[in-house]
């Protein structure tokens, strides 16, 4: 006999992914009218999607895999993350880039003809033998593949891991996959390293803000995601 399990059946989430809500199971029973002793009130009745002793929270959408919206995607999931830890969080991740880069820099020469008010459009049309416009592109490379790698790892940025954050799907929670992050990154970066230094970034904090219930900038909008709290 073979050894092999049998697959998940249809809509069923992967068990390698942890963070990723689960279904209830058929015929269960209902789960209790309040938080568990000791927990904190703000996890509800469900308590937390990482405690297994839990009764799993209701599917979204009225089943599982169901479409983007519906009545409370985030049941089941962490609280979603606080501005100011994601602000936190994305100045480390623009530092852990910027730095390198700033050295890579050197060789291109691209500190000669930098000036308070050049932007991506001003550096193209100065350039000098093309060096400058290989940096640029470099530079887009660099921040749109490590926000797409790490995203599709582990939804957690070297920044977002400090500080306790990770990236969701939306309607399951599951990490996003690699074209929902490569999405996510060329929304969140490529304007700003084109044409938007300050007022993409500036946007995208104020849409933050402002956006209810999930707090989602243009880029978790366009990629269905939003940034939860990883439990400590």
């Amino acid at each position: 006999m073979s050894n092999d399990q049998p697959p998940p059946p249809p809509g069923q989430p992967p068990e390698d992914d942890p963070f990723r809500k689960r279904p209830p199971e058929p015929g269960g029973p209902p789960p209790s009218g309040g938080p568990p002793p000791g927990g904190p009130a703000s996890q509800g009745p469900y308590g937390s999607p990482y405690d297994n002793n839990m009764p799993p929270p209701p599917p979204p959408y009225g089943g599982y895999g169901g479409g983007y919206g519906g009545a409370d995607p985030l049941a089941g999931m962490p609280p979603l993350a606080e501005s100011g830890r994601r602000i936190v969080a994305r100045i480390i991740d623009w530092l852990i880039i910027a730095i390198p880069l700033a050295i890579i820099g050197i060789p291109f020469k691209v500190y000669e003809r930098a000036g308070d008010d050049n932007d991506f459009g001003d550096t193209v049309n100065s350039l000098n033998g093309g060096g400058q416009l290989i940096f640029q592109l470099i530079t887009i490379v660099a921040y749109v593949a490590y926000d797409t790698v790490m995203t599709a790892k582990n939804g957690q940025t070297l920044g977002k891991k400090l500080m306790k954050l990770r990236v969701a799907m939306l309607n399951d929670g599951s990490t996003p996959s690699m074209n929902a992050s490569l999405i996510r990154a060329i929304v969140l970066w490529l304007p700003a390293l084109i044409c938007c230094a300050c007022l993409w970034p500036l946007l995208l904090l104020i849409l933050i803000l402002v956006d209810k219930p999930y707090k989602q900038g243009l880029h978790d909008k366009a990629a269905k995601t939003v940034v939860v709290s990883v439990p400590q």
